[in-house]
């Protein structure tokens, strides 16, 4: 019998306060495989998205260690927490932080672009993950001329672009109307089940939830099943 696969992300006995000082949260732990897609909820101010932040290595821990595909952040320096965050990990941004002066399909491209893909190939791809999330012939179109819900399927197509090995997405339906967050909910499904990839949702939404493997809540003394 051959040995369950390792986990794609891992914490152990991670805690972060914020100025005041405030305890967010201590002794979190939490392993997330291949394959597998992972619902975080809680209460507005519990440290969701700050905990996607530590993940990513945009924030730092205050104890604690992660790692992401068996490379622990304790061990790089800011260069190269950049690079295993381009290479490695797709992030869906509650404020999109899609860019003014590119196009739909230059954002969306631009994961591969930095990665070193040839830019023909790029384009490709980013018309293709277009396509998927409803926006197919608009990629010559720039931020202005898009509504919020929108502007969220192009933050959403450019965290999927590059295949990442785990995918980190802050609210990715709460801007969506019902039918359209059902076809992104299949598409971050198909994605992270198709790929092998790892993926940490945090969502108010019971429907996004719904998609998870499983769902847990956090609190300040760490992530627990959540009831049902």
């Amino acid at each position: 019998m051959s040995s369950p696969a390792p986990p794609l992300l891992r914490l152990s006995g991670v805690a972060k306060s914020v100025p005041g000082p405030r305890l967010l949260f201590e002794g979190l732990a939490l392993a997330v495989g291949p394959g597998e897609l992972v619902a975080i909820t809680g209460e507005s101010g519990v440290g969701k998205s700050t905990l996607l932040n530590l993940i990513a290595g945009l924030d730092v821990a205050d104890a604690g260690a992660i790692a992401i595909a068996g490379e622990d952040y304790d061990g790089l320096d800011e260069d190269a927490r950049t690079r295993l965050r381009r290479a490695r990990i797709g992030f869906v941004f509650q404020a999109f932080h899609i860019l003014p002066h590119l196009t739909l399909t230059q954002n969306v491209a631009l994961p591969l672009v930095l990665l070193g893909q040839r830019a023909a190939a790029a384009r490709e791809r980013a018309a293709e993950l277009l396509d998927a999330v409803g926006l197919a012939g608009r990629g010559g179109d720039f931020s202005r001329q898009l509504s919020g819900g929108e502007l969220q399927r192009v933050a959403i197509a450019r965290a999927l672009v590059h295949r990442p090995a785990l995918i980190l997405a802050d609210e990715p339906t709460g801007n969506l109307d019902p039918e359209t967050a059902d076809r992104i909910l299949a598409l971050f499904a198909a994605q992270v089940r198709g790929s092998g990839a790892a993926a940490l949702l945090v969502t108010h939404s019971t429907v996004a939830a719904g998609i998870a493997d499983r769902t847990l809540r956090l609190t300040r003394s760490g992530l627990i099943e959540a009831a049902g």
